[in-house]
């Protein structure tokens, strides 16, 4: 049996990236989807979602809106009656340290990472709640548990995340409503590829050869880790930070050689 069959799942940033492969991947395993981005997936990404899943839709708006999110989350209890899962996948990335960064910049950053998962989660939560039941996935990465320089508004998004994670897994425990984030290494996405420019190739291989695994995810590989916390699977799992990141964390290699 697949290990969605019969749920609901409501997934943001789902026109690219760890979005899309997320939702392909629930759609695939049983799920019906509600995808909801600022822009339109490629008709690739969005007919892949549509042939696996019993049913789909896609809906326009910025997590930044909560008028534009409360209208989605709307349409898609309208549409399927119910909400199973919420995975938070919508996010950017920012450079830049205190004493530069514009404060325009760091509002994008905190509005779109940390602001756009609540947003999104106020308004699914009521429903997960009449149903007594529900999995909150928000996407973080290892730059909440750890820093890198240069990128302070992404740290702070992401750290306010995993923290975020462990005080709704407090608040909704009771209810039957799981809440877990996925911290991520690197990982192929649109938000990588400036990496390949040749200006960044230097800082893209030295920040691949930092994983263990010595390269960044696929997608897929975090979609893969999305579906266990999504799935009952995962039942005894909630506040927690499940790390995906090729050993980035585990420490440094060091040899005389």
């Amino acid at each position: 049996m697949a290990r969605l069959e019969g749920k609901v799942a409501l997934v943001t940033g789902a026109a690219s990236g760890i979005g899309a492969a997320t939702a392909a991947r629930f759609a695939a395993e049983g799920a019906s989807i509600a995808g909801l981005d600022v822009a339109k997936p490629a008709d690739a990404i969005w007919d892949e979602v549509d042939g696996s899943a019993p049913d789909a839709m896609f809906h326009e708006a910025d997590v930044r809106d909560e008028d534009a999110v409360k209208a989605a989350v709307g349409a898609a209890l309208e549409r399927f009656g119910r909400i199973d899962a919420l995975v938070n996948a919508a996010g950017v990335v920012g450079f830049g340290s205190a004493h530069v960064l514009e404060v325009e910049e760091f509002d994008r950053v905190v509005d779109i990472n940390l602001k756009g998962s609540f947003l999104v989660s106020k308004h699914v939560i009521p429903t997960m709640l009449e149903q007594g039941s529900g999995s909150i996935i928000h996407l973080a990465s290892v730059e909440g548990l750890v820093g890198i320089s240069g990128q302070l508004a992404y740290n702070a998004s992401k750290g306010g995340v995993v923290l975020m994670t462990k005080n709704m897994a407090l608040d909704y425990s009771p209810a039957g409503i799981r809440v877990n984030c996925i911290c991520p290494g690197g990982v192929e996405t649109p938000m990588t590829d400036m990496l390949k420019l040749e200006a960044l190739r230097p800082i893209g291989e030295k920040l691949r050869s930092a994983h263990l695994l010595g390269r960044f995810a696929k997608p897929s590989e975090i979609a893969a880790a999305a579906l266990f916390l999504a799935s009952d699977d995962a039942s005894f799992v909630t506040g927690s930070s499940l790390v995906v990141d090729g050993g980035y964390t585990a420490g440094h290699r060091m040899s005389l050689d």
